[in-house]
């Protein structure tokens, strides 16, 4: 049997396994076969992580006449923009540019000075998606030698801000934004530098490093194969030029799941999975800074996103709902133009593990370090009005406020230095909650963003807005 950091591989000859119970590994197995073989794809990796950790590896078909490993480079396509991403906040984090800047405030031979670099990010600036003159994926990219070549005569197809519209010359221009900012430094060798070698990511390159895959295309009509180019896209390279392999994209999923301190923080990545323009009401896809977001038809939230050049499909998965994260990633690999459904595939392999091994709660402990007096005295009932809710301490002095039954608007917030809290999620994300004292010091209620919370429903002491009616409660109306 075969190891892969640890796992034991799932091949056509080896499907046993050491992470996963044998029934789930078996399930996991088939998937991707099936997903193989109904594609007729030449060769496919999938993988799972777990709490940042591999835990099942699949492998099929054959690469050069051989069963591939997890080492072996496929072309990523898009999910290259989700590392292009990850440097664009970089620069945002160590404030060189602000996510509302036009992006002609850096740029200043751009056709479209006037998008911001979040537009950019979320694909909202309403660019063109494809870049101008011949399909760019099979051309080389000396045929758009400059920023200038990117667009044709119309750059942009819709008004700024109003809607996601899926555009590859954006990224384009945020590669170039990494390298003016970067004083020159190409943006590939920055990324290298900035994030690949923290993460241990060494075999995710710009251009094929053996071993790596053929990229093929597969005749609709008969099982026969054709080799596609694989062109160096120049100037659209940030949309979709990085190869890799299932063991960095590994190490990347767990990344995007719970950052690095290396190369962004946890909170930053927790920015870039959120969608840029809040979806209202039922979605199913989305789009975040840098990440796609998907919701399946079992109602997990998913974020990562898909891929495809000449001769590959790629897509990278991991859970993105708070309150119903698992700690899980899947992601496959496929060396063909079209065929096999990649993303769901990927999203079944989450969706497997999910499903026949939930994840076992961690054991519960009391908070750690001493204990504040005045914040415990915080937790408790409090009223909107007269609707009841609870405030509860957490680690690291956050605190979680929710309706004490059913439905509600529920947040969780971090302390900040002024002794107030920023709310993290839900209705009151970035909201500021601040306990309010009265004139002998003891907290006279909480102001959340101008609601304000009592310890008793419409308390008359406090000042409620609107006032209370002095008659207070009565029993007839």
């Amino acid at each position: 049997m075969t190891e892969w950091g640890g796992v034991v591989v799932s091949s056509d000859a080896e499907r046993e396994g050491a992470e996963l119970l044998a029934g789930t590994r078996r399930e996991l197995w088939r998937r991707l076969a099936v997903g193989q073989s109904e594609g007729r794809a030449p060769s496919m990796a999938g993988a799972v992580v777990r709490d940042g950790r591999p835990v099942w590896l699949g492998l099929r078909g054959t690469v050069d006449g051989a069963v591939p490993h997890g080492d072996v480079q496929y072309r990523i396509g898009s999910i290259t923009k989700t590392f292009v991403a990850v440097l664009v906040m970089r620069l945002r984090d160590e404030g060189l540019l602000d996510l509302a800047d036009p992006v002609g405030k850096h740029l200043k031979d751009t056709p479209v000075p006037d998008a911001t670099v979040a537009q950019l990010l979320a694909h909202s600036a309403g660019l063109a998606a494809e870049a101008r003159g011949p399909w760019w994926e099979r051309t080389p990219g000396r045929l758009r030698p400059g920023p200038g070549d990117l667009f044709g005569e119309r750059p942009r197809r819709h008004p700024a801000g109003r809607r996601h519209h899926y555009s590859n010359p954006g990224y384009a221009l945020l590669g170039a934004l990494v390298e003016r900012l970067r004083d020159g430094t190409h943006w590939g060798e920055a990324l290298r530098r900035e994030v690949l070698e923290p993460l241990g990511m060494t075999r995710t390159t710009l251009d094929p490093v053996a071993p790596h895959a053929t990229g093929w295309a597969v005749h609709p009509w008969a099982d026969v194969l054709l080799p596609e180019p694989a062109e160096d896209t120049g100037l659209m390279a940030p949309a979709g030029q990085l190869w890799s392999t299932a063991a960095d994209l590994c190490r990347w999923a767990a990344f995007l799941s719970r950052g690095d301190e290396r190369v962004l923080s946890a909170t930053s990545v927790a920015e870039m999975r959120t969608p840029a323009v809040p979806a209202e009401g039922d979605w199913t896809t989305g789009y975040g800074l840098g990440l796609q977001l998907l919701r399946t038809d079992d109602g997990r939230v998913l974020a990562g996103h898909t891929g495809s050049m000449p001769g590959f499909l790629a897509s990278l998965w991991i859970g993105a709902d708070p309150h119903k994260d698992e700690g899980l990633a899947g992601l496959a690999l496929a060396n063909c133009t079209s065929g096999p459904a990649v993303s769901g595939i990927a999203a079944d392999l989450v969706r497997i593990v999910a499903e026949r091994e939930p994840r076992i709660p961690a054991p519960w402990r009391p908070l750690a370090g001493p204990l504040d007096e005045e914040l415990l005295a915080l937790t408790g009932p409090w009223y909107w009005g007269a609707n009841p809710f609870v405030l509860r301490l957490r680690a690291d002095r956050e605190l979680e406020l929710g309706p004490v039954s059913g439905g509600g608007r529920s947040s969780r917030f971090r302390p900040s230095e002024d002794g107030t809290w920023t709310g993290l999620d839900g209705y009151y994300a970035g909201e500021t909650l601040r306990a309010v004292r009265a004139g002998d010091g003891s907290v006279s209620h909480l102001d959340l963003g101008t609601f304000v919370f009592t310890r008793a429903p419409y308390e008359p002491a406090t000042p409620v807005p609107g006032g209370v009616d002095q008659g207070g409660w009565r029993t007839e109306g």
